[in-house]
């Protein structure tokens, strides 16, 4: 019983170290590190150079977006231009977009993506919260936006800049039913196209042209940029990466996840590939570029200071094509912003946007957490409330794993017959720990007992319990998700404290003190589950097994409220079987004793 029981306290003491060193050590670390960055940018800002190499740069040069003919980044306003540009970005023309997930618009100066709402998520849980916004135009704060373009190889030819506005030559509104094409003639008479379309959920199709009418050469190279304005705010949980994200397939990188900071640190991050994509994610929205499947591209991540912000960049380059007078060429990529639901992410992966299912992290567990998420959203979809969904979920995991532990109930209550010979050995050899271990090993063989079988339970619940995590975490479904009552959304811990007796005092308390109704509830129900068994011979682990579940209150408390109810539901199930299974042995059940409401077995 000893060795279980130090087994116990070593899963949980590891499992609460773990809980209490991100919740306690590292986000208050990385809070005082961003704003450590943050201080550090504004005082060089000034000093910094977003410039990159000038008009005339080779082929060679160009293994990522770099250059404009004016000597700038690509798409890139500098600082001496954003005070002047944002009133011309604000009254620029501009195309609409209507479809059923996105309603925003393009600006035609400088052909950007920059104004985008998803009408089906409000910014908060209340009823009349405004839309989520996802695009920004330049000049509001924290913008991000995206575009596309050329770059020369060296090609004496003056391409459209970010001042330059476009022409709509087909269209008025770009719906999923109707594209739009955009049009530029630049001086020497190279005339470019983007034909845009747009299907029903977060996926637009950009079409480039060029067609040289000319009389010299020119060489092209098509890209596409995503540029966000501002440090955005990140959980910065090691269980989820929020920032620059791409897949770079067939001989590349793979999956490369950058972290903001680093991109200031390290310098750009640059990729070749044959097929992927690259852009940015947030916990529940991305913009991602889709270059060609089936050709090579350089794909980079980069980071500069521009006036008091950073300016983060992801950026891919395809091939340069070489065209002679009265040559025309295309390329087609696609451009995703928008909501990072399971179905849309999956249906483009299917459709041929190698490994996108990976822009949502589904962690470590994903052999668990995609299928916990899948039985999860069955259910919803028949009961309409995923609290419920995740109460029959639990249920079916216990019937599913009840065989396993109810072997593990049985060996615990077998040893629990058995304390008394134990306390016996460890009493007659209590100066010889070696002869102590081999007769309770003894024991343990003539009644064929695995005292570690009574923790497989505990095993079992831990990779269940991260699974459910990682999906209330991450998955958008579970966002602003009522259960009942005072649970308005269950991605969000439970908003009650009891140190305002849940509401009834009229003042608020601090976040660390936010202990709710379940949380109370979780610890209650795991506190009692532990007293159900005899407390530990040593003094130490007994006092352990008494502050764990207040320990564990306190931490669960600022978890999602859809685990804390999984959790004390789950607590509540395992009292039912092992109470159950316990009596089925004729072990006497100890939580009166341990509570003392009982009289003391002799």
């Amino acid at each position: 019983m000893k060795d279980q029981n130090n087994f116990l306290v070593a899963v949980l003491l590891s499992l609460g170290v773990l809980l209490g060193w991100q919740f306690f050590v590292t986000e208050p670390r990385m809070a005082e590190e961003r704003a450590a960055r943050q201080a550090e940018l504004a005082q060089t800002a000034a000093a910094a150079d977003p410039l990159e190499t000038g008009p005339n740069a080779s082929p060679s040069t160009l293994s990522a977006p770099s250059v404009q003919p004016n000597g700038q980044s690509l798409g890139v306003v500098s600082p001496q231009a954003v005070q002047a540009l944002a009133s011309g970005f604000t009254t620029a023309p501009r195309l609409a977009i209507e479809t059923p997930n996105l309603v925003g618009s393009i600006s035609l100066m400088g052909a950007r993506f920059d104004d985008l709402i998803l009408p089906a998520y409000g910014a908060t849980a209340a009823e009349d919260a405004p839309r989520q916004r996802l695009l920004q135009r330049q000049g509001e704060t924290g913008h991000w936006q995206a575009h596309h373009g050329f770059v020369s190889g060296g090609s004496n030819i003056t391409l459209p800049d970010e001042k330059t506005i476009w022409q709509i030559v087909q269209g008025n509104t770009l719906t999923p039913s109707t594209p739009v094409v955009l049009a530029h003639t630049t001086p020497e008479g190279v005339r470019l196209t983007q034909r845009i379309s747009v299907d029903d959920s977060y996926m637009f199709t950009i079409t480039q042209g060029a067609q040289n009418k000319s009389s010299q050469p020119v060489t092209l190279y098509p890209f596409g940029q995503i540029t966000r304005s501002g440090r955005p705010e990140t959980t910065d949980l090691f269980i989820l990466h929020e920032g620059p994200l791409g897949f770079f397939g067939t001989e590349g990188e793979g999956l490369v996840e950058a972290d903001y900071d680093d991109l200031f640190e390290d310098g750009p991050v640059k990729h070749s590939a044959e097929e992927g994509w690259i852009g940015f994610t947030d916990k529940y929205w991305a913009a991602a570029l889709v270059p060609p499947q089936d050709g090579k591209f350089t794909g980079r991540f980069m980071a500069t200071a521009e006036g008091q912000l950073p300016v983060y960049r992801a950026d891919f380059l395809l091939a340069g094509q070489s065209l002679a007078p009265g040559q025309s060429m295309q390329s087609t990529s696609q451009f995703f912003a928008g909501a990072k639901t399971v179905d849309a992410i999956d249906g483009y992966a299917e459709a041929g946007v190698t490994r996108f299912d990976l822009l949502i992290d589904w962690g470590w567990f994903y052999f668990l957490t995609k299928p916990m998420f899948t039985a999860l959203h069955f259910l919803y979809a028949l009961i309409g409330n995923y609290g419920l969904a995740i109460l029959l979920v639990t249920v079916m995991i216990k019937i599913a794993f009840f065989p396993l532990a109810s072997r593990s109930y049985e060996t615990m209550a077998k040893m629990k017959k058995l304390q008394p010979r134990m306390v016996e050995i460890r009493e007659k050899h209590k100066e010889d720990k070696q002869a102590q271990q081999q007769e309770l090993m003894k024991v343990y063989r003539e009644e064929k007992l695995n005292p570690l079988a009574g923790c497989l339970p505990i095993l079992v619940q831990i990779p269940v319990f991260f699974a459910l995590y990682k999906v209330l975490f991450v998955t958008i479904d579970m966002r602003h998700q009522p259960f009942f009552g005072w649970i308005q959304d269950l991605s969000a811990p439970d908003p009650t404290s009891v140190f305002n007796l849940f509401g009834l005092l009229p003042f608020d308390v601090p976040g660390f003190l936010l202990i709710g109704v379940w949380p109370l509830i979780m610890g209650i129900t795991m506190f009692v589950q532990m007293q159900m068994n005899p407390p530990p011979p040593d003094p130490i682990q007994a006092r352990m097994f008494q502050i764990l579940p207040i320990f564990f209150t306190f931490i669960l408390a600022g978890f999602p409220a859809g685990l804390v109810i999984y959790w004390a539901w789950n607590n509540f199930l395992s009292l039912l079987q092992q109470g159950y299974i316990m009596r089925r042995n004729g072990v006497e059940i100890e939580l009166f004793n341990n509570i003392g409401l009982g009289k003391k077995s002799k």
